[in-house]
């Protein structure tokens, strides 16, 4: 049982993914495992690199330490990833989803809070998106987080403006 008690049981769960398997799932998990702090790449192949970051995470979060992401390793991944620390797009889920949804709703956009990015959060994503002229994309990357969380976007360096002055040669 989720230690979030609205975050849904089904927001937490994943394919069963094994070392040297590729596609989707395993990007999900190589983006999890950045958000927790492991230094891999997103490739979407399940390789020795990725195979070693699943088992250093088991060993740390108490899961069977197999190298097989099971529903008890998409469980400990997805219930205790920290929103923001992951680019989120439409298929995603965990907590961060839980937590962007909230957020959402701050804003007034009526989506669901289940921890699942559906139809209905990616088209609210991109309602948000555009009105705050962000690029209307629907996967929320750092621009957009700060953006939900009502933090001023930085600004970009003002453009330098140069003064021409014919007795100045400096």
């Amino acid at each position: 049982m989720s230690e979030h008690p609205r975050l849904s049981e089904a927001a937490l769960i994943g394919p069963v993914v094994r070392p040297w398997d590729t596609g989707a799932a395993v990007a999900e998990v190589q983006e999890l495992l950045q958000a927790h702090g492991f230094d891999l790449r997103v490739d979407g192949s399940y390789g020795w690199i990725t195979e070693t970051a699943v088992m250093s995470y088991q060993r740390e979060h108490g899961c069977r330490i197999d190298g097989v992401v099971g529903p008890k390793t998409w469980a400990a991944l997805k219930a205790s990833v920290k929103a923001g620390t992951r680019t989120l797009r439409q298929g995603h889920s965990g907590f961060d989803v839980f937590e962007l949804q909230g957020l959402l709703q701050i804003h007034g956009y009526p989506v669901p809070r289940d921890g699942i990015f559906a139809k209905e959060t990616k088209q609210a994503v991109t309602t948000f998106q555009e009105k705050h002229r962000l690029r209307c994309s629907g996967i929320v990357d750092s621009t957009t987080w700060t953006a939900l969380r009502g933090r001023p976007l930085s600004q970009s360096s003002p453009r330098q403006r140069w003064l021409l002055d014919p007795r100045k040669w400096w």
